[in-house]
């Protein structure tokens, strides 16, 4: 456990290291032990079968003597095996051994014990025999056959030979170690190249990870040449960041926006309060004797009051629209026939200023799917803005055209046109291009936001197009109903 524990304190880099220097060493050593017993198992065969051959050719050769010789044997000097020969009786007639050999090696038990049952009649025995050198022993195969007269057992033989593979086998496994040790080098500068490589593009996603953490969110990471999971999981942190720093600069924006329309408001409310307060006190500390003026005076307030009743419907207005609370009666809509009718009603008004209106739109225009209020009081407040903008003698136009399965609707004018830097923000809430105009009407700066948020209710979109001195013109689009 204790060594699990430190194991796991490691870096990832070191467990690679360490995993990869495991792996090797452990296919070294299964592959030294597999060498070594299919090296001594081969040796060991072929010296054992050479070794029957020799003492099948020793047999033949005794029994062919017999008849002249009995058992009056003799063995070359400088034999390098053990030859023993019994008789039918089990007594050695001939214990032959190397001179460096002991003595008592005619007298071992697995000697005499394979001697017997080669009496018995089994063709052939074989084994290993330890035997002794004085100082050590060695392992000698052996093997005992039965010696044949005329189909008669007359003796057996044991002939024994030291084992060579052992020899052989210490000097391959010592050779198989060395080039293990070889080979653990190179698994460890090896497995240090890979795991560098690996555990690199880690400790940068690490160290970013740490930055955004502390709020660093411009924070990205250099993605890795191979195409592999850690290039995929570079790519996708840049991806995660860049999405957290858009969402952070939203929420900045956001509260940003929120700031600033709460100072909007505050400011909105405090005119017309303001106004309110001086005129009431006017009227309470009777400053005001005349009662034609203290009659405008109350007109006044009036007026103020319904400035602030408007501000806070629009508010009302604007936060249900963006919440979505507010249900549209969503039916088919001739855009030609509520155009006329919108126009007639702010008719009056450009006639005293002698602006123009002009309905382009064709009559045989396809209806959309819409909310007749909702879009009527998109095309007054486009309308009415218009008309604040345009000149004396200036002309206003409402058009359309079809492009797939939409309406685009412009609310086109000849006035003085919207400054570039102002264009982008004119559908902000509470934003003023001309902040002295529409605090001098009365106007909330809600008027255009309310129009957006009309449009996107209907899953429609809005822009503005116009160019300073030539006039604008505001486009949205309505959905066209499917009729049966």
């Amino acid at each position: 456990m204790k060594a699990l524990f430190l194991f796991s304190k490691l870096s990832l880099r070191i467990k690679l290291i360490l995993s990869y220097l495991a792996v090797a060493l452990g296919a070294i050593l299964i592959l030294t032990l597999a060498i070594a017993i299919v090296v001594q198992n081969y040796f060991t065969t072929t010296q054992l079968e050479a070794l029957r051959r020799q003492a099948q050719y020793r047999a033949q050769q005794i029994s062919f003597l017999y008849p002249r010789s009995q058992w009056s044997l003799r063995v070359a000097p400088g034999d390098p095996v053990i030859l023993v020969i019994a008789d039918a009786t089990g007594k050695q007639m001939l214990c032959s051994q190397p001179a460096f050999l002991n003595g008592g090696n005619c007298n071992d038990p697995t000697l005499e014990k394979s001697l017997t049952q080669a009496l018995k009649g089994k063709k052939e025995i074989d084994g290993t025999l330890q035997v002794s050198t004085g100082g050590s022993t060695i392992s000698s195969l052996f093997v005992s056959v039965p010696l044949l007269y005329n189909g008669q057992i007359i003796g057996a033989m044991f002939l024994s030979t030291p084992q060579a593979a052992q020899n052989f086998s210490q000097q391959a496994n010592l050779a198989i170690l060395l080039a293990g040790l070889v080979v653990a080098i190179l698994v460890v500068l090896f497995s240090f190249l890979i795991a560098r490589s690996l555990t690199r593009p880690l400790e940068s996603l690490t160290v970013a990870a740490e930055q955004m953490k502390q709020g660093q969110y411009t924070q990205r990471v250099e993605p890795p040449k191979m195409q592999d999971e850690l290039r995929r999981l570079a790519l996708t942190f840049n991806e995660m960041a860049d999405t957290i720093e858009a969402d952070v600069n939203e929420l900045r924006n956001q509260e940003q926006a929120r700031r600033d329309m709460l100072a909007n408001i505050a400011h909105d409310l405090a005119t017309p309060l303001t106004a309110i307060q001086g005129f009431s006190e006017a009227l309470a500390d009777g400053m005001i004797p005349d009662a034609e003026t203290r009659q405008e005076t109350a007109q006044r307030i009036g007026r103020e009051v319904q400035r602030l009743r408007r501000l806070v419907k629009d508010l009302q207005q604007m936060s249900l629209l963006e919440s979505g609370h507010v249900s549209l009666d969503l039916a088919p809509l001739d855009m030609y026939t509520l155009v006329d009718e919108t126009l007639n009603v702010i008719q009056p008004e450009c006639e005293q200023a002698t602006i123009s209106l002009h309905n382009d739109i064709a009559p045989a225009m396809p209806p959309v799917l819409a909310d007749s209020d909702r879009i009527t009081e998109v095309l007054l407040n486009l309308l009415d803005n218009a008309r604040h903008h345009t000149p004396t003698g200036g002309n206003i136009h409402i058009g359309a055209h079809r492009k797939e399965d939409k309406l685009y609707i412009q609310v086109s004018d000849s006035g003085t046109g919207i400054a570039p830097e102002d264009l982008p923000h004119i559908f902000e809430r509470f934003y003023r291009a001309d902040r002295s105009r529409t605090e001098a009407s009365g106007g909330s700066g809600l008027g255009l936001s309310i129009v957006k948020a009309i449009v996107t209710a209907h899953k429609g979109t809005i822009w503005a197009e116009s160019e300073v001195g030539h006039g604008t013109t505001i486009t949205f689009t309505l959905p066209l109903a499917r009729l049966a």
